[in-house]
C-alpha cells in the first residue's frame, strides 16, 4: 500500500514537470501556468521527502543493508 502511494506521488511529480515544459513552450510567459505547475512538482517534491522521513521513523521502510561499497 505504501509503495503505491510512493508511486503514485512521483507520477503526479513528473506529470506536473511535463505540464510546466507543456506550459514553458506554449504560453510564452504570458500567464501564471508555469509558475503554478513548477509549485506544486516542488510542493509533491517535499511531500514525498516528508513521507519517506515518516515512513522509516515508523520502521515502515528501511534502507538496504547489502549497499556495495559501504562497510559496517
Amino acid at each position: 500500500m505504501f509503495k503505491i502511494l510512493v508511486l503514485v506521488v512521483m507520477l503526479a511529480i513528473v506529470i506536473s514537470l511535463g505540464s510546466g515544459l507543456y506550459f514553458l513552450l506554449t504560453d510564452k510567459g504570458k500567464s501564471k501556468r508555469l509558475v503554478n505547475s513548477l509549485t506544486w512538482r516542488i510542493g509533491l517534491s517535499v511531500s514525498l521527502f516528508i513521507l519517506l522521513l515518516i515512513a522509516w521513523l515508523f520502521g515502515l521502510i528501511e534502507p538496504n543493508p547489502n549497499t556495495p561499497g559501504v562497510t559496517q
